[in-house]
């Protein structure tokens, strides 16, 4: 039993969904908190969380970095970043109950002195804020320092746990590069946390509209008769940006589109369109169902036909001229790293045999959206002339992730007047027009569930090896054959012909979102 499972409100109902968990006594340690994830997500997630009553009083925040501040220094960074990005209105007596506990812990990683002054920090706070010994390390750092930090964390004692005492670790994208070194790491990791205490984010998972497609599938019986291969023709998940990779080249060169958006962000929203209905949604059976789907997803042959891949160049978006790749600062100008990838999926079970899932993401492209769209065969006959449905696609249902959250079910009607003309037509579900409480942050529901210490929407050691099994033929490919080559597609537009021809092969085309 956890510090937090021993009170309980007496007047509370149990049964009465409209109240919210609290997370119990406990403190957070941010590594890495001086970058962009740190300021513009994570300090506005607790403030946020915080404001809506959802963290305890005697809450701790501790930020680690090399920097020379003080305690006071590293409080006006937060206060900054909360004010600037916060998503719910600044309240000073939020702030200022929240300030008292936060602290500084200057250091490197590779520094044994600043790890016991954290086991010293987070002891204080234990006696002064009452944090109980519960501590959550979040890893905002690069990946090629997850082992140093872990290992840092076991030789303070920071990462032993007591019967009424729990130690987490949050650990942030990408993990591993390829399946091996996914592998290592997991090893790694799990000889100083146990997997239970191991939170892999995963920060599309925390979306409200990536969790409504479990609503949408299996709280409503409309869907799931059509929800196979006798009437799906094929789905398409697409993950788009329309900004540059400028001042990211340390992150991002010789990682690639691929690797940082396909292997995790896409291919766990495939597993959540095409899962079995779990027996119920607790952590082990959610996180069962997908695996089932990620074992049976294999990358289709052959690659140089079912792939595309390209680099931007320079050209017009938003009405601004923008540099392409090799222009930004920190690029080779030999750089072979994709801004856009697209593979194709197959799914090797009864409900999917023979369904193509086409995945896509790229940066500098047309705008910002990220959605799901399963597209369904057209009717088998139309008793309609052929230019009574000229105008007629496919029916759709598509999901939006982000912007504009929502599901659009795209079908057929007459056009009022004396013939018989079909057309598209739209109906659309907005969550800004449906409801009257804004979606908050996928952080801040990730943060709270890592303090509640709730795992169902962070990806395990099996979801994460086998979705390297999947991206890893294609990469090796790649890597081999330096084929499809890695075509250039302007700014603004929607990626290189290759990846135009991949669907057109097949007799589709990509939707325009």
């Amino acid at each position: 039993m956890t510090t937090s499972d021993k009170w309980r409100n007496p007047l509370r109902d149990a049964r009465d969904k409209r109240l919210p968990r609290i997370a119990g006594p406990s403190a957070l340690v941010i590594f890495g908190v001086t970058g962009d994830l740190s300021r513009k997500k994570l300090m506005p997630a607790i403030y946020d969380l915080a404001n809506r009553g959802l963290l305890p009083p005697g809450f701790g925040l501790v930020g680690f970095a090399r920097r020379d501040w003080a305690d006071q220094d590293f409080m006006e960074v937060v206060h900054d970043a909360v004010k600037e990005h916060a998503r719910t209105p600044f309240n000073e007596h939020v702030w200022s109950q929240l300030a008292e506990g936060i602290r500084f812990v200057q250091g490197t990683f590779d520094d044994d002195q600043a790890f016991d002054n954290l086991a010293s920090c987070l002891a204080a706070l234990d006696a002064e804020r009452g944090t109980g010994g519960n501590h959550a390390f979040y890893l905002s750092i690069p990946p090629g320092a997850f082992p140093t930090v872990i290992n840092q964390l076991k030789r303070a004692g920071l990462a032993q746990t007591a019967p009424d005492q729990w130690r987490r670790v949050v650990i942030e994208k990408p993990f591993g590069h390829d399946l091996k070194s996914a592998k290592e790491l997991n090893r790694t990791v799990n000889e100083v946390f146990p997997e239970e205490s191991v939170f892999r984010i995963d920060h599309y998972l925390g979306k409200e509209t990536v969790q409504n497609i479990l609503a949408l599938r299996f709280a409503n019986q409309l869907y799931e008769p059509i929800w196979n291969s006798n009437y799906v023709d094929h789905v398409q998940i697409t993950m788009a940006e329309d900004i540059g990779l400028g001042g990211r080249a340390g992150y991002y060169d010789g990682i690639g589109a691929t690797r940082d958006v396909i292997q995790n962000h896409l291919l766990q929203l495939l597993a959540l369109i095409a899962m079995e209905e779990p027996v119920s949604f607790k952590p082990s059976d959610l996180r069962a169902e997908k695996v089932k789907i990620l074992s049976a997803t294999r990358p289709a042959e052959p690659f140089e036909e079912t792939t595309a891949r390209g680099q931007y160049t320079g050209g017009w978006q938003g009405g601004q001229k923008v540099p392409g790749l090799l222009e930004e600062g920190g690029f080779s100008p030999e750089s072979k790293t994709e801004t856009f990838g697209a593979i194709t999926c197959e799914i090797n079970t009864r409900r999917w045999a023979g369904v193509p899932f086409y995945l896509r993401t790229g940066k500098r492209l047309g705008r910002r959206v990220t959605e799901v769209a399963v597209v369904f065969k057209r009717a088998p006959h139309l008793p309609f002339d052929d230019t009574a449905t000229e105008e007629l696609g496919q029916n759709a249902l598509v999901v939006r992730v982000q912007p504009d959250e929502g599901v659009t079910i795209r079908f057929g009607s007459k056009v009022p007047g004396n013939t018989m003309e079909v057309r598209d037509v739209t109906m659309d579900f907005g969550y800004g027009h449906s409801f009257t409480e804004s979606s908050p942050e996928a952080y801040e529901r990730l943060l709270l569930d890592v303090l509640l210490g709730e795992p169902s929407l962070f990806p395990k050691n099996d979801e994460v090896e086998l979705s390297w099994e999947i991206l890893d033929p294609i990469l090796d490919f790649w890597a081999r054959k330096d084929e499809p080559a890695l075509e250039k597609y302007k700014a603004g537009t929607w990626g290189p012909p290759s990846a135009d021809a991949m669907t057109a092969r097949t007799g589709r085309h990509w939707r325009r979102p």
